[in-house]
């Protein structure tokens, strides 16, 4: 059947409803918009487990913070709905501002995920995952999922929506899904067509110095704080800014103990002129 675009929750009730009645297991993928190659596999993977996909595109005015870029983020329905429909999608879910907050974003009730927002992207970003899992938390509502599939690209989101799900009771299982790369490892994201060509070939950087992490903690003598900071100089030397390059515990975020050798993760957020560009690598050592 050819793809619904429903622009009202009252739609979107509607057509649940119907999938319920007949008992359809439904995989959801929310989205900003702007979708490239690595949206479009989100998709693909919700598509394995579940008999009907359904994909939104918002852009979430409560995750974006006073300085940041929530004008001018990109904003491409006509393309995206063509795409989600060439991929397979059923339905997509594309609402107003006012659907989502009814009395305004400022005055919205809020879902506030403890501890895990408090480090890396979240302490750069205040109240960011605040304004994430709200929006997640309303719309889990909306489309009542069966699955929901997330990118790993934004690892720390991840784990705040998981949190988010087990803390509320939210029967759907949370799927994450692998990173997709362009040719020279940098990780397909939305934010890089801000990046003119000799930048985004530049910014392959960022996953050769996760490659470089992984590879330098198993080395005798490597202490975690002094490859962060040669990692921080690796970004430095092609022009990159580094905001974070960490290795944590992939289960929490937490700082790593001389006794945890399994179930790491290594991070950077890396800022090539304004553009931040976020990338991770899981890992055992």
């Amino acid at each position: 059947m050819s793809m619904q675009i429903i622009t009202q929750a009252s739609g979107l009730h509607a057509f649940i409803a119907e999938l319920r009645r007949s008992g359809r297991r439904i995989g959801f993928v929310p989205t900003m918009g702007n979708l490239h190659a690595g949206h479009h596999s989100l998709v693909a993977l919700a598509r394995e487990h579940a008999d009907v996909v359904v994909a939104s595109v918002f852009v979430n005015p409560t995750q974006f913070g006073p300085n940041e870029d929530f004008a001018r983020y990109p904003r491409t329905p006509d393309a995206d709905a063509a795409g989600l429909a060439a991929q397979g999608c059923d339905a997509l879910f594309l609402p107003a501002v006012e659907d989502l907050y009814p009395y305004g974003a400022e005055r919205t009730v809020r879902v506030s995920v403890p501890e895990l927002p408090d480090v890396l992207k979240g302490a750069l970003r205040p109240g960011h995952f605040d304004g994430v899992a709200t929006v997640v938390a309303k719309l889990f509502n909306l489309v009542q999922p069966d699955i929901a599939v997330f990118g790993q690209k934004d690892y720390q989101q991840l784990l705040v929506i998981r949190r988010m799900a087990r803390d509320l009771g939210y029967p759907i299982e949370i799927v994450g899904a692998p990173i997709v790369r362009e040719a020279n490892g940098l990780a397909m994201s939305s934010r890089n067509q801000y990046l003119g060509a000799e930048q985004r070939e530049r910014a392959g950087v960022i996953h050769a110095t996760l490659q470089w992490m992984r590879t330098r903690i198993v080395e005798p003598g490597q202490g975690v704080a002094t490859i962060e900071a040669q990692a921080r100089e690796r970004l430095a030397q092609a022009g990159l800014v580094a905001d974070y390059a960490a290795i944590r515990r992939a289960d929490d975020l937490g700082e790593l103990t001389v006794t945890r050798r399994d179930g790491l993760i290594a991070l950077i957020a890396a800022r090539l002129g304004p553009t931040q560009l976020i990338d991770n690598m899981l890992f055992d050592v």
